[in-house]
């Protein structure tokens, strides 16, 4: 549920909803969302200073229902 509510919330931002994916893992910590989006759009999802992201992560913790969550946007131009 988290992992949809993420992603609806990413396609209205970028201009490329199409190349939105979101997946999710589950760890020992708790749930990991993966944001991976089209390289022209990560600056709009990350905003001014991380304001964007920040409050992408609020709207999930806050759906959580006190449950540990992350959020993480991914690079993909970034080599491994």
């Amino acid at each position: 549920m988290l992992a949809d509510a993420l992603e609806h919330l990413v396609r209205g931002i970028v201009g490329h909803p199409d190349d939105v994916r979101v997946t999710s893992k589950a760890l020992r910590r708790g749930a990991v969302l993966e944001v991976r989006v089209n390289p022209e759009d990560l600056g709009r999802v990350i905003g001014r200073s991380g304001r964007t992201a920040k409050a992408l992560r609020t709207v999930i913790t806050a759906l959580a229902g006190g449950q540990p969550v992350r959020v993480d946007l991914v690079d993909v131009d970034r080599r491994r």
